[in-house]
């Protein structure tokens, strides 16, 4: 079967990995209720198009915070690139760049920064889980600075995991192989040892992340580093004005791809209100769902200035690699160029809200 859309590599990633890593990857929290939301809310949404455009030449281009990428889509992070692929995160790192995209790197990679850093000919950022043990967290934002990331993504939706029934049911653990390879400070067992109706990650989870963050922790995050600092987890109005007070650089709209608060507003349903709240302070982000061109250019038209994309990125590095990641990103651009072409949107800075209903 010839691959002519991102979704046709989710069955062939299935095919090749073992059932746990698959719903790991694949699963939500709870019922999956806002998993499910998340898709959904971009097929409620219609495309307005203007015709008798000159669309010869449509423009995907775009710059996010100082890094100019060939479209408004971005690797989300995700964890544990080794279960996936035996080259992992630098692989991922390869296919990102030459898709001329940005590839925002897990706390859990399984590779170190540096190596991931020596395999990308393109952006990096570093997202964040703010831990328990500070000197874990200084050690890895130092070292991502040395390595020449560019920016700085906490995530600020996670004080626990949500439960993911799928992991519980499968007993989930990380293989050896794949674990986290920049967080030093000695993991917890439960990680890797399997014991009934647990989730290892949830157990570990709970033992190692910090709990009490606040945002009065951001100024010393800031401390840190000078790399620009991105919240991820933003799905309300009020939390997004909170956030632009407190100086932050972006705001990535993102209910974790359905994977921690059940029934929680989908992503796109939330990017509006946050929009608005930033009222153009700083870059918004947002990601959950997106699948297809038509899907990102929705997104711009309601304020987005990027999206990013998780899932099908990593069916594309199951299947093959880095040539697997450019592809699924490939083919998401030249969607969205297709889709503007059709819409009578020739560029980026022409999606804008009339261009949806």
């Amino acid at each position: 079967m010839s691959i002519v859309c991102v979704e046709d590599y989710e069955p062939l990633a299935r095919e090749r990995l073992p059932a746990a890593v698959w719903d790991y990857i694949e699963g939500g929290a709870g019922a999956e209720l806002t998993l499910h939301a998340n898709r959904e809310a971009f097929d409620r949404i219609s495309i307005r198009p203007r015709v008798l455009v000159d669309v010869s030449r449509c423009d995907t281009a775009t710059t996010v915070l100082g890094s100019p990428l060939r479209s408004p889509v971005i690797v989300a992070p995700t964890a544990f690139h080794g279960q996936v692929h035996d080259d992992a995160e630098p692989a991922t790192a390869r296919g990102t760049a030459a898709a001329g995209s940005l590839f925002v790197v897990s706390t859990m990679s399984s590779r170190p920064l540096a190596d991931i850093a020596a395999a990308a000919a393109g952006p990096l950022w570093f997202q964040l889980y703010l831990l328990r043990d500070r000197g874990v967290v200084v050690d890895m934002v130092t070292r991502a600075d040395a390595a020449g990331f560019s920016g700085l993504v906490l995530t600020v939706d996670t004080p626990r995991l949500g439960r993911r029934l799928r992991d519980e049911r499968n007993s989930y653990v990380v293989n050896a192989g794949a674990s986290p390879a920049n967080v030093r400070a000695g993991l917890p067992v439960s990680l890797h040892e399997r014991q009934e109706g647990i989730s290892g990650l949830a157990a570990t989870a709970r033992d190692i992340f910090d709990q009490t963050l606040t945002w009065a922790d951001l100024a010393w995050l800031r401390e840190l580093t000078d790399m620009p600092l991105l919240l991820k987890g933003i799905v309300t109005a009020p939390d997004a004005a909170l956030a632009v007070e407190h100086g932050v650089d972006g705001i990535i709209v993102s209910n974790h791809g359905g994977r921690q608060l059940d029934g929680g507003i989908a992503s796109l349903r939330a990017l509006p209100d946050v929009v608005g709240a930033v009222a153009g302070r700083c870059p918004v982000l947002v990601d959950g769902g997106v699948r297809r061109g038509r899907d990102v250019f929705i997104a711009l038209a309601l304020g987005a200035d990027a999206v990013l994309v998780g899932r099908p990125v990593l069916w594309g590095l199951a299947v093959g690699g880095a040539d697997g990641v450019e592809h699924v990103l490939s083919m998401l651009t030249d969607d969205l160029e297709h889709t503007m072409a059709l819409a009578g949107r020739p560029s980026v800075a022409d999606i804008g809200r009339d261009a949806v209903d």
